[in-house]
């Protein structure tokens, strides 16, 4: 991690117009440093909000603006709260330094002491900041994948869960033994697919290998394995699943990607639109030589009001659904992301004569020989 954190920043120096070229401007530059002027309190807070600093030097006095009043006035707007302040002065007066804390201030530099200890210091502090920001977005990106390996293997375990239930089921009818047992194994297995590909995601640099750029994944394949692995849950929950696609519509997205994605949208209609009674997975050509996968079902439909949101992280339709426990939020938008990282659309559309329809528009690719065609569980 160390030497992912930045060693120069922006520095905010609020200063009096006669002290706007101060040996410490030079210093600060000469490193690297990207140097932002405030020669009044009304342009300190205006360059703050709009150029985000990654710290504040305020060299007092500056006639007209009281250096507590203007901190208080900085930290007073969310955004700057967390950007260290410090005050430089050559006139060092008890009172108005205490004030200053009070205000926000995180320290006090000796303004009369050589430049070059006034530029170590300002670095001291730039590091500390820095150095903040940067654990702050590795904890970010930490639970980032955590949010996602939950979500992944929330599918293939609810799947395990479901045939154990069937399983467990006094008049379970034995010639549907065999096709419980594969879902359990086909399942596992994914789920471990899923805990291995993190796995050797988090060894690899962060300017690790790119995707690669041949992926590309049958549709046909990719709707007869969801029929194998979701058609009993859906029977079960008293709807039919109606798949069609054409043998040759290949898309530019890997099978175990394109499977994901698929599997969002099968495992929404499963939560929301049981009483709908089926669901459609069918193919098409699209816009631009692409290939348009629609998904539809004759569930309630998405609410209007509810529509902008449809796509972010951690919405649900509605909280108080029975389905929202076994619910993340999550399942649209990691789809839509990845439907666009793969040069894709995925967008909502209300279905004729009610119900949703889902629609995902990826590129055409040539798939040939080098696309193997999966086993079909």
């Amino acid at each position: 991690m160390p030497n992912l954190i930045a060693h120069t920043g922006r520095i905010l120096l609020i200063t009096a117009p006669a002290d706007a070229e101060i040996p410490l401007i030079t210093q600060l530059r000469r490193h690297g440093h990207t140097l932002l002027v405030a020669t009044s309190g009304a342009q300190a807070l205006e360059l703050a909000a709009s150029e985000a600093p990654d710290l504040i030097l305020l060299n007092l006095p500056i006639p007209g603006t009281g250096g507590a009043d203007l901190l208080a006035a900085l930290h007073a707007q969310p955004q700057l709260r967390q950007i260290p302040a410090i005050v430089v002065t050559s006139t060092p007066d008890q009172q108005r330094l205490l004030r200053a804390f009070a205000a926000g201030a995180m320290d006090y530099i000796d303004g009369s002491c050589p430049p070059e200890e006034l530029l170590a210091r300002t670095q001291v502090h730039l590091r500390l900041k820095l150095t903040r920001d940067r654990l702050a977005q590795v904890a970010r990106e930490r639970q980032q994948l955590v949010d996602l390996v939950a979500h992944d293997l929330k599918n293939p375990l609810a799947s395990v869960l479901f045939a154990c239930e069937m399983l467990a089921l006094p008049d379970a009818a034995p010639e549907r033994v065999p096709r419980y047992l594969r879902i359990i194994e086909d399942s596992a297995r994914e789920a471990l697919g899923h805990i291995r590909s993190y796995l050797e995601g988090q060894s690899r640099p962060a300017d690790g290998e790119a995707p690669p750029a041949d992926a590309c994944a049958y549709l046909d394949d990719t709707l007869r394995w969801l029929a194998a692995r979701y058609e009993a849950q859906l029977e079960a929950n008293g709807m039919q699943l109606d798949v069609e696609a054409p043998a040759d519509a290949c898309v530019a997205v890997g099978a175990d990607v394109l499977r994901q994605i698929c599997e969002n949208l099968v495992s929404n209609a499963l939560k929301y639109a049981r009483d709908g009674g089926e669901l459609r997975l069918y193919a098409v050509p699209g816009a631009d030589g692409a290939w348009r996968l629609v998904v539809e079902d004759r569930g309630p439909g998405i609410p209007e009001d509810f529509r902008q949101r449809l796509f972010k992280p951690f919405q649900r339709v509605n909280g108080d659904d029975p389905a929202a426990p076994a619910s993340s939020g999550l399942g649209l938008a990691l789809a839509r992301q990845t439907v666009a990282n793969a040069g894709g659309r995925l967008w909502y559309e209300d279905r004729e004569g009610g119900g949703a329809r889902f629609l995902l528009e990826l590129p055409r690719a040539d798939c040939n020989e080098r696309c193997a065609r999966p086993q079909t569980p």
